[in-house]
């Protein structure tokens, strides 16, 4: 085992490898996990040079963010594959909306496959983001870099020294006297956070209101069979299953539920315009479970609920750490968690998007009941159900 200290580097095999992020969970203060893909000048190239949690794969899969769980994430990279253009990748830690400081994280450390270990000296560190460590190029061969370096501002800086523009949550387009091209809008690292503070944001509406595809994700920790720490979304095994759905209501009144069990899947491109991508049964999805709406057919969508349900396993909702992220294009991702404790109550109904003279209205919901059922007569969709199985 090769240990480095700040500004220590050693040289890497060739092949595909690993990279994984461990630290010790602070209350209060989630830790975002990035990798950026550098140019001349180290700056990034645009968007696509970028992998965290609202874009898991860059570079035709030369690196991938693999698995994330609570204390533990990981990076799969393929350096040789990448563009020759790209002369570093770099790996950092920032604390979204600067809820702490580094110090506050007694364990930090970065390995590398290959034996190659830096832990980060956190002790009185107050910085809230922290570039951890670079992968480089020497001579047509790799080497691994400890950095440790801090920016006390947060992800702002820390983005701005690597040439990334951060779209503002918020801000809303200048107008324009005539239609003029729009050109991408850059990717956000700062997502969005609905709680009993901001319970209702809505999308800013693009053009003639086509959303684009709006994915909305499910994931959450199982505990492990020996307990501790939560397992992360890879291999996990044991503890619940749970599932994704939704009820919607179409314009013309049609209504209907999306969810796994019944099999009831649904279609992106026919009504009613909102798909879930498989069932993830084993913990073999990396993920979590998707959902899709055609954002192109917004204008036919009346309302949908977001829920999820454990299908198996003892309720508890406070163990399960599961959140919904809602991604949308070029928009900041919204994340609803449900850290809430909902006793023996099987179902939790999380977001409602509403079509709100065009534009998408998301909601934090967050409200427990016994089962699917109970969130249709609470939410007024007047259903009728019978038992289901997958």
């Amino acid at each position: 085992m090769t240990t480095l200290s700040p500004g220590a580097n050693a040289p890497l095999a060739q092949g595909p490898l690993t990279a994984t992020v461990s630290f010790t969970p602070v209350a209060g203060a989630d830790l975002d996990v990035s990798a950026f893909l550098l140019g001349a000048g180290g700056k990034v190239r645009g968007d696509a040079d970028m992998c965290f949690f609202g874009q898991t794969l860059v570079a035709n899969g030369a690196v991938q963010l693999s698995q994330s769980a609570s204390g533990r994430v990981v990076f799969s990279l393929n350096l040789d594959r990448l563009d020759a253009a790209v002369e570093k990748v770099a790996l950092t830690a920032t604390i979204y909306e600067n809820k702490a400081r580094f110090a506050a994280f007694p364990h930090l450390t970065l390995s590398v496959s290959g034996g190659i270990e830096a832990p980060i000296p956190t002790q009185g560190m107050q910085e809230t983001a922290l570039i951890l460590g670079e992968f480089y190029r020497r001579e047509d061969a790799w080497k691994f870099r400890c950095v440790a370096q801090g920016f006390a501002g947060g992800l702002e800086p820390l983005a701005t020294h690597f040439g990334v523009e951060i779209a503002a949550p918020t801000a809303s387009p200048p107008a324009t006297p005539a239609p003029v091209p729009t050109p991408p809008a850059p990717v956000s690292l700062s997502k969005i956070t609905l709680d009993k503070s901001r319970a209702s944001i809505s999308l800013e509406k693009k053009g003639d209101g086509d959303f684009g595809e709006i994915k909305i994700n499910l994931n959450w920790n199982r505990p492990t069979a020996s307990g501790g720490f939560f397992s992360g979304l890879l291999g996990r095994s044991g503890g619940v299953d749970l599932d994704v759905g939704c009820l919607f209501e179409l314009q013309d009144g049609r209504k209907g539920v999306i969810q796994a069990l019944g099999k009831a899947f649904g279609s992106f491109d026919d009504a009613p315009y909102i798909h879930l991508m498989g069932d993830d049964r084993t913990g073999a999805v990396r993920d979590g479970e998707w959902l899709r709406i055609n954002g192109k057919e917004w204008r036919n969508i009346r309302r949908v609920l977001v829920y999820a349900f454990i299908y198996q396993g003892v309720p508890n909702w406070n163990a399960t750490d599961g959140v919904v992220t809602l991604f949308a294009p070029g928009q900041p991702p919204i994340e609803v968690r449900v850290s809430e404790e909902g006793g023996n109550l099987g179902c939790c109904a999380i977001a409602l998007l509403e079509n709100v003279a065009g534009s998408v209205k998301v909601s934090r919901e967050v409200r427990f009941f016994q089962d699917q059922q109970k969130v249709d007569h609470a939410y007024q969709w007047g259903l009728r159900w019978s038992a289901g199985s997958k």
